[in-house]
């Protein structure tokens, strides 16, 4: 798999769920804070979207905008900025509840229509990619601007609208169809937008000269490191070096570690042994395979060494950690 299909696989949890609403101005939702990520997307109308943190402005978004946050914080949308929001309560699952249309009380009354989805995700190994993310990622409607992404808010949209036969199978997979193309629009766009001199894209990230721009949305458009990433997720259990990396990359030993400890802000095998111990993680959670498999799966000739790492790295046994501990 690739580098962003694995990070989603890793930390997907349950299945995600998404609605179709209608509202009618004037009209205000609170959504909590939460485990999961969400996104929005405009149907029809406008709205405003009231962000998460005090000093956060409000953003407009119109007809095919779509908003995603990543980190669960909470935030609202509104038909103003300064309409008076009302509280949205998660169902005991977890899920958002799916109001009916709003009746027209006012036939004059400006209407929004929203497709909202929320993911739950396992935020105990939280992968980079996603925690460099900012508060809210906006990807406003442009003519032409990323197809694949608007083709999956369709089909997703035509299923909530009309549900047919096959439908309860075809909505999860559209929901994890539509994240990917959400992830992929903003590595897009963030890797080639311009940065200010000496500004990381990523948060954690080190700064580099005036308009370099670094973290995993620039790591993920620099063929060495994307190279050296795919090799990595793609065989996790290989028994990784730097020159053997580098040489895939087409740089140096000290040329390729120097470029992707820049741009991804640790060196190569430590992001090696994260990557592994989060894979052990989600596999012990997943998979039935006894522990000396796993161990042979992540890179590990015994499970002995398994064991200790996983120890060290997580705070309980393997076995404990399948268990529900930890």
């Amino acid at each position: 798999m690739d580098v962003l299909s694995d990070v989603i696989t890793a930390m997907r949890a349950g299945r995600p769920h998404s609605s179709r609403r209608l509202k009618r101005a004037p009209w205000g939702m609170r959504f909590p804070a939460s485990e999961g990520a969400g996104f929005h997307v405009v149907l029809e109308g406008t709205a405003w979207l009231i962000p998460p943190g005090d000093d956060a402005a409000p953003v407009r978004l119109g007809v095919g905008d779509v908003v995603f946050l990543a980190h669960g914080r909470g935030h609202a949308l509104a038909d103003a900025p300064g309409t008076p929001l009302e509280d949205v309560v998660p169902g005991p699952d977890g899920t958002w509840p799916t109001p009916a249309d709003e009746p027209p009380t006012d036939p004059d009354a400006p209407t929004t229509r929203l497709l909202c989805g929320a993911y739950q995700l396992n935020r105990s190994r939280a992968h980079p990619l996603l925690t460099h993310l900012p508060d809210a990622v906006h990807l406003p409607a442009r003519l032409g601007a990323h197809p694949a992404l608007r083709s999956a808010i369709d089909l997703l949209g035509a299923e909530l609208r009309t549900p047919q036969p096959g439908s309860d199978a075809i909505v999860p997979a559209l929901l994890d169809t539509l994240l990917l193309y959400i992830l992929r629009a903003w590595w897009l766009e963030d890797s080639h937008a311009p940065s200010r001199p000496g500004e990381a894209t990523g948060a954690g990230a080190p700064a580099t000269g005036p308009g370099e721009a670094t973290g995993w949305a620039a790591a993920l458009a620099d063929p060495p490191v994307s190279t050296a990433l795919d090799a990595l997720h793609a065989d996790p259990a290989h028994p990784w070096t730097v020159e053997e990396l580098g040489t895939l990359a087409g740089l140096s030993r000290a040329a390729f570690s120097r470029r992707f400890t820049t741009l991804l802000g640790q060196p190569p095998l430590t992001y090696l042994t994260w990557w592994r111990m989060t894979t052990a993680g989600h596999l012990l959670r997943t998979d039935d395979a006894p522990l000396r498999v796993i161990a042979q799966r992540t890179g590990y000739t015994s499970e002995f060494a398994f064991a200790k790492a996983f120890k060290r790295e997580f705070g309980v046994a393997p076995g404990r950690y399948r268990g529900g501990v930890g």
